[in-house]
């Protein structure tokens, strides 16, 4: 086979227009296996394929990316960055997006090899068009351009490469295409950024750290949400990012922003980025910290969570469960006292009431809170977590047991997923015994349709029986019957007996 994809691979190059030939060629390719091509890589002559992309004709354009997806594979990175620099390049300013993507993914493959990167780095015009490439209007042509760069300033020569006067002024004058592109270029930034403080020195010395920086106050409410959200929440999952954003200032910028957000009619369009950032700055360094040094996050977290806004309640719930997430952020919680109570409350009965999205973002927050795996659990906190239990709802039990039996699968799962988190505590396990059914409910399988909710019933199933209490409490026979599902898995059927009948056909 591989021998009949040469024979055409020559005849493409010996005629004008070889329509039926590229057709019968790409035929051959998807039978040949690629250890067989990369054994004649010597006798691959790509050349003619890559000059029958300059004529202006669709489908001997397409056939020829896809041949050409093909063979390039059985190339080494090496090769392709040395003998067809020129073909690549001009890929990089053909007017077909495929063929831009098709050179693309061999950057990409070059970039990942030691051995050949240095042929890019070397290469400035075809730095300068892959950079051109970011301000496309085709978004997958933007992100395998982004994708290579970020990958090319992985290293030091990358990064003196891409921070070269005359790149960085390419670079510059790109995102003056419009404001999408401004932000794209904004994000490779913010990548390049997140790899290292060296990296990060790089890209704050070039000026479009600072140009960046400077949109969150600027008068564009879009440019200003998009740089919080996309953006500068990036750059905060690094250490040495979250260090830069503290010495500049710009933590104590957004919790201003935040202040003044009540004067502001615009600010329900930038609030949610601003409190999902200091959400997962809470997370990544100290809720405690966090929390205190801006009250102001906080409190917007429950002005959030109290206001009748379901955009507003999504960000809200989403964050209180970042922050319950961690034993520390839980007890910060706890420090709100009766405030936090009531907003339990009312994360129960919206948990109840509202759109199945925001039921199962309720949901999964509830999760978050009330789960503390068993080296954690000491009696303050189980204490803690048995009243915020109670504070959701009259009988939450019995609340969260009638939404799992709604026919949505998302919600089903959402619903098992609280239980488990209380599966391993004394306290949950005693209201599980205690309440008619209950048992009956987790050991029958008939309730469960879907892979999803057979995993997370399995899931509720394996925290009872691993619990070093579940025996005591639940009883010897019941511990037994879920020591036997878990042993079955979960997607046993339990087999139908039939009886046979004498003279039966």
């Amino acid at each position: 086979m591989a021998a009949q994809a040469l024979a055409l691979l020559r005849e493409v190059a010996r005629l004008e227009a070889p329509l039926e030939e590229l057709r019968a060629l790409q035929s051959v390719l998807q039978a040949v296996p690629l250890s067989e091509l990369r054994e004649q890589a010597a006798e691959l002559r790509l050349g003619p394929l890559f000059s029958l992309l300059n004529d202006n004709h669709r489908e001997q354009t397409t056939l020829c990316v896809s041949i050409l997806e093909r063979l390039l594979q059985a190339l080494e990175p090496v090769h392709v960055a040395r003998n067809l620099r020129a073909d690549l390049q001009r890929g990089l300013t053909h007017p077909d997006d495929s063929v831009k993507i098709l050179t693309l993914s061999q950057v990409g493959r070059i970039v990942e090899n030691s051995d050949a990167v240095t042929e890019i780095l070397n290469n400035c015009e075809l730095l300068k068009q892959i950079v051109y490439c970011i301000g496309g209007e085709n978004l997958s042509v933007a992100k395998a351009a982004i994708k290579s760069l970020s990958r090319i300033s992985l290293t030091q020569a990358g990064l003196e490469a891409l921070f070269e006067s005359n790149l960085l002024d390419d670079l510059k004058n790109v995102m003056k295409t419009n404001d999408i592109v401004r932000y794209r270029v904004y994000e490779l930034i913010v990548e390049i950024s997140s790899v290292s403080p060296e990296s990060l020195n790089y890209c704050t010395t070039s000026g479009l750290v600072t140009q960046l920086l400077r949109e969150l106050t600027g008068e564009d409410v879009l440019v200003r949400c998009v740089c919080i959200h996309r953006v500068l929440t990036s750059l905060a999952y690094t250490h040495h990012g979250r260090q830069y954003l503290a010495q500049e200032g710009v933590i104590d910028q957004i919790s201003n922003i935040i202040v003044g957000a009540d004067s502001d009619p615009f600010s329900s369009f930038y609030l949610p980025g601003f409190v999902k950032f200091f959400g997962n700055l809470a997370i990544m360094d100290s809720p405690q910290q966090i929390c205190e040094r801006y009250p102001v996050f906080v409190e917007k977290v429950f002005e959030m969570a109290e206001s009748q806004d379901p955009t507003m309640i999504g960000v809200a719930v989403d964050t209180i469960g970042i922050l319950g997430s961690s034993v520390e952020g839980k007890q910060v919680l706890q420090k709100t006292g009766t405030r936090f109570e009531r907003l339990l409350t009312r994360i129960g009965h919206q948990a109840k009431n509202a759109s199945t999205e925001l039921k199962i973002r309720c949901l999964d927050a509830v999760s978050a809170l009330l789960l503390l795996p068993p080296e954690q659990q000491t009696d303050d906190l189980l204490r803690m977590t048995e009243s915020w239990f109670s504070s959701l709802s009259r009988d939450p039990l019995e609340l969260f047991r009638g939404i799992s039996n709604q026919p949505f699968p998302e919600l089903h799962c959402a619903a098992l997923k609280v239980f488990t988190a209380i599966a391993n505590q004394p306290w949950a396990q005693k209201l599980m015994f205690n309440s008619p059914g209950f048992v009956e409910y987790v050991m029958d399988r008939s309730v469960e349709h879907d892979k999803a909710s057979k995993d997370a019933k399995y899931e509720l199933v394996k925290a009872l029986a691993n619990s070093k209490t579940i025996a005591e409490i639940f009883g010897n026979p019941n511990y037994l019957r879920l020591r036997t599902y878990l042993s079955e898995g979960p997607y046993y059927v339990k087999p139908v007996s039939t009886t046979a009948v004498e003279g039966a056909e």
